[in-house]
Formats: structure tokens, C-alpha cells, sequence
């Protein structure tokens, strides 16, 4: 690459899939001896990944100035402040921060990279398409970490649904439903007791307004570490995506990684991210982009077919991960739009 560095901007330190992506980014191109930091104001910054959007707009455009190259990597928009009643706060939060990033998109940035042709697609229809390149580059893991070797086993006498979303606050009700109706479903339809395994954070009210069946047991983990998820990945017998119309969740590809199969509802980035018999990705049937209740028919009809082949699901799970979302390969083609 040329002389000088790469920032990373903003820097990001929550929990969510932009941070994760940050930290597995920095790793990768350090292991390379390229220098990563966090600062725009650098004199030797050669190039800009702006990880989503920024309110410091001022200091992109004063770089863009100096001919520093600004590649734009987007996720997807806010949109279920439009669908419920999540706030007049969050609502303005929302619209401004897709204005933040439909600014970049249209008058900053050299480049873009979305998370998925999902991600690509919509930006295109709702603000038009750009001038300038793009491509798609999905998220990666890091497959070492990730695998199917190690600590966890499926419970003999049940069907064990894991769920992992960074939060189900700012609209995301719908999103738990859609999981407890699929294990509800799942146990009907199969006879067995389903243990419903969930790691996030949600609204108390929420919690408790939740419906309790017989045949589901509801494990709510809260926030886990980590180095934890391998281990619970381990332990399921089918993950469940929840979120509706997801850009491309990172807990999709960790889970395959790990060799546990996919049972996802046709929304957002999955029928991209779950193919060659790594899951099963079946149809919503009614209105998503207005949040209705789907038709659980299909989904279980498909969570007990991946139950019931196990070793075929799993085995192309983690082929299917291996070959597709390994973080270096998307390091090297981050960098490869970054320093063109």
C-alpha cells in the first residue's frame, strides 16, 4: 500500500456488530504492519473507512479536501421508528441519523461498501443510486474462534433454539415474538420440549408481557461475553435470526461457523448469507415492512427438518462459513478499496 496509515472513523467501543467489525478490521491489517488508528487528522492519513455514519462531518469533508480517500461502509437504515411507537426521541434520532448517512453516501464519500446486496438494494431505492463505485463485501469471523470444536453439546432430550441480537429495544418487539412463536411451533409440531435460549437486552416491560407456553422454556442470558458464544453456538441445534430485514448479522456467520445450522425467515441479507444446506431459509408469507405475524408453518416444518439431520446441517454450516465469511479474506478486500 502506499506510505502512511489508514483511520478507522469513529472510533467505536459498544457492543454491536460496527464495533465488532472495528475491532476484527484493526486486528487483521495490524497483522499486516499496516498502521490503524482512529484520528482524520493525521498527516499521514492515507485513507478514510467511515464505519457507518458520524456527526463530525466537518472533519471528513476538511480530509475529502486534502485528497484523502473516504470509503463509505453502510449498514441499513433506520426504519421501525416509522412502524411503531418507539418515541418522539428515538424517532428524531433515527431520521437524523439516516440523514447522517445518506450525506456521506451522496457527497462525501469516494466509495461505498455495503454490508450485503440486501443493503445495496434498498439504499438504491429509497435515496437513488451514486455516482461513484461500490461493491459488497459481507462480514467475516474469525474462524478459529468460531468452530465446532470444544466445550458444548446439544441437549439429547430436547430442541435447544439459540438467539443472540444485540438488543430487541427501539421497535424490535416484533422480533422476540417471531422467536417465541417459532419454538412454540417447533414443539407442537415435533413433540418435544424446546428450550428457547436467548442472549440480549430488552425492556423489563417487554419481558414480562412475553407469553409462557408449557412446552417452551424461555433461558433469557442477557449480554454475554464473547469468548461465551462459541460455547452456547455449541450447545443449540438450530440458531434463529430474529431481527426483521437484518443488514448482515454478525451472530448468523458465527453461528455457521460453529457448525449450527440456520432457520431463518426470507428477510434482510439471509437468503445471501444462509445457502449450500447450511439452514433452511423459509417465507415470511405476510407483510414484514409492516410487521405483521408471519406464518409459522413453514419455519417449523424447517426447524424440524434441521433437527432432525443434525450432522448433515452442521457439517455444511461450517463448510459453508469456511469458504465464504472468513474476516481476513474481508480484511484484504477492505484494504484493496481503501488503497486503489
Amino acid at each position: 500500500m502506499k506510505t502512511g496509515s489508514i483511520c478507522l472513523f469513529p472510533q467505536l467501543e459498544h457492543t454491536g456488530g460496527p464495533s465488532s467489525f472495528q475491532r476484527k478490521l484493526t486486528a487483521c491489517l495490524q497483522q499486516q504492519g499496516i498502521d490503524v488508528h482512529f484520528d482524520p487528522l493525521r498527516s499521514d492519513v492515507t485513507a478514510i473507512l467511515v464505519v457507518g455514519g458520524s456527526s463530525h462531518l466537518a472533519q471528513l469533508r476538511q480530509a475529502k479536501k486534502r485528497g484523502i480517500r473516504i470509503v463509505q461502509r453502510l449498514d441499513g437504515m433506520n426504519w421501525l421508528h416509522k412502524k411503531t411507537g418507539t418515541g418522539i426521541r428515538h424517532y428524531l434520532r433515527a431520521e437524523w441519523n439516516n440523514h447522517v448517512l445518506s450525506t456521506i453516501r451522496n457527497t462525501i464519500a469516494d466509495s461505498i461498501a455495503y454490508q450485503s446486496e440486501f443493503t445495496r438494494a434498498w439504499w438504491n431505492q429509497v435515496y437513488g443510486k451514486t455516482s461513484v463505485e461500490d461493491t459488497v463485501i459481507h462480514n467475516g469471523t474469525d474462524l478459529e474462534l468460531f468452530n465446532p470444536s470444544g466445550k458444548g453439546t446439544p441437549p439429547a432430550d430436547s430442541i435447544r433454539i439459540m438467539v443472540i441480537e444485540g438488543s430487541f429495544y427501539g421497535g424490535h418487539e416484533r422480533d422476540l415474538l417471531n422467536a417465541l412463536g417459532f419454538a412454540k411451533g417447533l414443539a407442537e409440531l415435533s413433540g418435544k420440549q424446546v428450550e428457547l435460549v436467548v442472549a440480549s437486552r430488552a425492556p423489563q416491560r417487554m419481558l414480562e408481557a412475553l407469553p409462557t407456553y408449557a412446552n417452551v422454556n424461555l433461558q433469557w442470558l442477557g449480554i454475554v461475553p464473547l469468548t461465551s458464544i462459541p460455547e452456547l453456538n455449541r450447545s443449540a441445534h438450530i440458531f434463529f435470526p430474529a431481527e426483521i430485514n437484518a443488514a448482515c448479522p454478525n451472530t448468523v456467520i458465527e453461528a455457521m461457523a460453529c457448525g449450527l445450522p440456520v432457520v431463518s425467515f426470507s428477510t434482510g441479507s439471509l437468503p445471501e448469507l444462509v445457502q449450500r444446506g447450511a439452514g433452511r431459509v423459509v417465507p415470511y408469507r405476510t407483510d414484514y415492512w409492516n410487521l405483521e405475524a408471519p406464518d409459522f408453518d413453514p419455519i417449523c416444518q424447517a426447524g424440524l427438518e434441521v433437527y432432525e439431520n443434525q450432522r448433515q446441517f452442521r457439517s455444511a454450516a461450517r463448510l459453508w462459513a469456511k469458504d465464504n465469511f472468513d474476516m481476513h479474506s474481508m480484511a484484504q478486500r477492505y484494504l484493496d478499496i481503501l488503497t486503489c
